[in-house]
């Protein structure tokens, strides 16, 4: 057995066998012949539900695929996102949007619904016109956009089968500005729904208290975004979403234009992300009740200075996907970066979801929440998804502990 840790390292991988095959027909060997099954990218999820105990299927082994057309990219599902941003932009195309960091592979991205932020932008799941699955018995299959189930194959926890290439939709190559500014925390609150407006891409990090930084990032083909209306103030100099932390880990933002690939995200692919010790939530909400959440949150201040190491606020478009945190509803979401203390973290956890109760938080698949698993079928398409669960695989192969939890409803307080 090969012990393997997920990125954060809180908590280590209980597969009977770690495997990383060199060709689709390996991995549809390996599915064929595994009792139980999980595929994992970069490991950057906070809880298990990449886990398995039995065959972990790693697809940093397959060859490279990425095959560019007009205005769609077939690309090999294990590919991280920064190795697809070099090879787009070299050929003049781009994605509409990216994540914090590059670091991951663009399956995790997609099955989880990850996104970056825009009110206009949607999920990586939003961009996928076509999934290539190896599904339980070891046969290749393709879900295209238009076709029964295609809405519950993009975000689908890795529970239908081994994703190994996805088609996504790409667009004309663009540059982009990315400025930090200063702005006081009861502005944020007052004008959120104007400032998120702003420009095509807008973050917010806050610490619930006096301030918080806005970070712009303008596309240099629309007009020029000013804060100043709102009481924003321009940085003084390059900023890292954690305090403490070396800005040179972050993309440029003081004006100086790039491209897409090299300002959407706030980390460079070269260096380590965020803190990296550190544990993860999100929470999604539809977007006309941001300010009202803010508030909300803003009451549990003294209890999360303890392990709080940052917090961002961001908006994503809605989209049709039945699991996805934003089907059917624009979304503000609320990212939490807290210190590596679960049980502290998970006592937290239980007050937010307590405080965005009035309007039903839908949470980030990847990291840690408390929601009880009959919360979560009431607020994601799940009944749809249960039956192409029993479509493509009724034994289970590809579900774990984690999945059959949130299938059964068992209850039980958190998914650490």
């Amino acid at each position: 057995m090969t012990v393997r840790t997920n990125w954060a390292g809180n908590f280590a991988f209980s597969a009977e066998r770690v495997l990383a095959p060199a060709s689709v027909e390996e991995v549809q060997r390996v599915v064929a012949e595994a009792s139980t099954a999980r595929v994992v990218g970069t490991g950057h999820s906070f809880n298990r539900i990449a886990d398995t105990t039995g065959t972990l299927i790693s697809l940093e082994g397959l060859p490279e695929v990425f095959e560019p057309g007009a205005d769609t990219a077939r690309v090999g599902a294990g590919m991280k996102l920064a190795r697809l941003a070099e090879l787009l932009h070299s050929r003049g195309l781009a994605l509409p949007t990216m994540p914090s960091l590059p670091h991951i592979t663009l399956a995790g991205a997609c099955t989880t619904a990850t996104h970056g932020s825009g009110n206009l932008v949607g999920s990586f799941a939003d961009m996928v016109r076509s999934v290539d699955l190896v599904t339980a018995d070891g046969s290749l299959r393709t879900l295209r956009r238009g076709e029964p189930g295609f809405e519950g194959a993009v975000v689908s926890l890795g529970a239908l089968g081994a994703v190994v290439a996805l088609e996504v939709a790409v667009q004309p190559d663009f540059d982009v500005e990315q400025r930090v500014h200063d702005l006081p925390w009861d502005s944020l609150v007052e004008h959120v729904q104007d400032i998120f407006a702003t420009a095509y891409s807008v973050s917010a990090f806050t610490l619930y208290r006096g301030t918080a930084e806005v970070w712009v990032k303008r596309r240099l083909d629309d007009e020029p975004a000013d804060l100043a209306a709102f009481g924003g103030r321009p940085a003084d100099g390059p900023r890292h979403p954690v305090p403490g932390q070396p800005a040179l880990h972050c993309t440029p933002q003081l004006g100086e234009p790039g491209p897409w690939h090299e300002r959407l995200p706030h980390f460079r692919a070269d260096f380590t992300p965020s803190v990296g010790e550190e544990l993860q939530s999100e929470y999604f909400v539809a977007r006309e009740h941001a300010a009202d959440a803010l508030r909300a949150l803003a009451e549990l201040g003294e209890r999360f200075a303890p392990v709080l190491l940052t917090s961002e606020i961001r908006t994503v478009d809605a989209d049709e996907q039945w699991l996805s945190p934003v089907h059917g509803r624009p979304a503000v979401a609320f990212h939490f970066t807290w210190r590596q203390d679960t049980d502290a973290v998970l006592e937290v956890l239980r007050l937010v979801e307590q405080a965005l109760a009035p309007w039903s938080p839908r949470p980030h698949w990847g990291k840690l929440f408390a929601l009880a698993p009959e919360q979560l079928r009431a607020r994601y398409q799940w009944s749809r998804f249960a039956d192409l669960l029993e479509e493509f695989d009724a034994a289970g192969k590809f579900r774990n502990e984690l999945v059959t939890r949130w299938c059964s409803g068992s209850s039980t307080t958190a998914t650490p």
